[in-house]
């Protein structure tokens, strides 16, 4: 169980019950709208009397509001209800160690503009300045979406979430960096920051729409590094010192390649996507800088080399993918989690690799049972980290409140 100081955790008051149904009713209303106050009702299995009181009061504060009204077989149509994302909007930033991708969603996660990239640079206050520098165009471009509230930001490092800083970010090369209080300040909003792989299983919570919530998953999302998200109890979790899930600098060997942490074998740096292209051009690209041939291959490119006959290329992938395999029965046989979700580049080879994954995966895990957790991926298309970094500011709203 995740650990909880009391430090966070209100007393409860008279008015503890009203927040918590409050906001039980504005989860229920995300994850199943549009829905009726009777629906609703009978979902908080309480009084359709007291549901339409607090439905009232959700929408004099602008939370839900009604929509259309359905059928009925007999007697008053119902009027549904949204919540209400009408001139709102959340701006997520998912920074990674090569390019840093802007997107806007309305307060559900749906995305309302295309994504924009930029390069990024690594040093923080010009990182900053750029960054503030495209948002503002971004909203000013799509003024029409109405308020901006607020800024979610998913970086791939070691994340202090409630204080904002950037504990280690190793392919970036930030250490103890405050990042959310120069951009909040520049913008003018709140800024919420979070760990990429954490920010992906928070998309995930977050973007489940009329099906039960999965409540004990794990997230491996491989790109420029490999991050790692774990949700037990319908929680994310954190650890003591935010660093929960950092599968990606266990070792899978210590006579590894290097890895962007400075430690050799880790997991990371066996799946990476520079890993999988190093294997392709037969050296380290880590170790020894790329020519610009190198330079401009991507792993998607590479599988559409693979798909077009290219054996160097499907031996790349499938080293990737055994690897992938290997790392994931560790982290099943530590976790056990009842679901498992890939993201990344190299998903989109899936149907070429998932034998291969599983033939890993098969190499570490302890039972049976374990072998066959089930595996799903989930498309770059989606953008969960973005989906995921503009759930860290609308998700305040609808989080449960502790107490005690």
């Amino acid at each position: 169980m995740q650990h909880r100081s009391a430090l966070h955790v209100r007393v409860a008051t008279r008015g503890t019950t009203r927040e918590i149904n409050r906001r039980i009713a504005l989860n229920l209303i995300r994850t199943n709208q549009p829905i009726s106050r009777a629906d609703l009702a009978r979902l908080m299995a309480t009084r359709r009397g007291a549901v339409s009181l607090l439905v009232d009061e959700l929408i004099r504060d602008r939370a839900i509001f009604e929509g259309a009204t359905g059928e009925a077989k007999r007697g008053r149509k119902p009027t549904f209800l949204f919540i209400d994302s009408r001139q709102r909007c959340v701006v997520g930033v998912d920074i990674r160690p090569t390019r840093t991708f802007v997107m806007v969603t309305d307060l559900v996660g749906r995305q309302l503009a295309s994504v924009t990239s930029f390069p990024t640079e690594r040093h923080p206050k010009r990182f900053v300045a750029g960054l503030v520098k495209r948002v503002k165009a971004v909203l000013l471009a799509h003024a029409d979406l109405g308020r901006c509230e607020g800024i979610g930001v998913a970086v791939a490092g070691m994340v202090e979430s409630e204080t904002g800083i950037v504990l280690r970010a190793p392919n970036l090369g930030w250490s103890d960096l405050q990042l959310r209080d120069p951009i909040s300040v520049a913008l003018g909003v709140p800024v919420q920051i979070e760990n990429a792989g954490k920010a992906c299983a928070l998309a995930q919570l977050w973007t489940t729409r009329g099906e039960k919530v999965p409540t004990n998953f794990v997230y491996v999302t491989v790109s420029d590094g490999l991050g790692v998200g774990i949700v037990l109890g319908g929680e994310l979790v954190r650890g003591q010192h935010n660093i929960a899930g950092e599968f990606g600098h266990v070792p899978l060997s210590l006579d590894g390649p290097r890895c962007g942490c400075g430690a050799t074998g880790c997991w990371e740096a066996f799946v990476s996507n520079l890993a999988t292209l190093s294997r392709y051009f037969g050296r380290d690209l880590r170790s020894h800088p790329s020519d610009s041939d190198v330079a401009s291959l991507t792993v998607d490119d590479l599988i559409a080399r693979a798909r077009g006959g290219d054996g160097k290329a499907l031996a790349a992938l499938l080293s990737t993918a055994r690897y992938l395999g290997l790392g994931l029965g560790s982290v099943i046989n530590a976790i056990d989690p009842s679901h498992v979700y890939i993201g990344g580049e190299i998903t989109a080879a899936w149907d070429l690799i998932e034998s291969t994954v599983r033939t890993g995966l098969a190499e570490r895990a302890l039972t049976p049972s374990a072998c066959d957790t089930p595996i799903t991926v989930v498309p770059s298309e989606q953008y969960p980290r973005l989906r995921g970094a503009a759930a860290l500011v609308a998700a305040s709203s609808f989080a449960k409140g502790l107490v005690a």
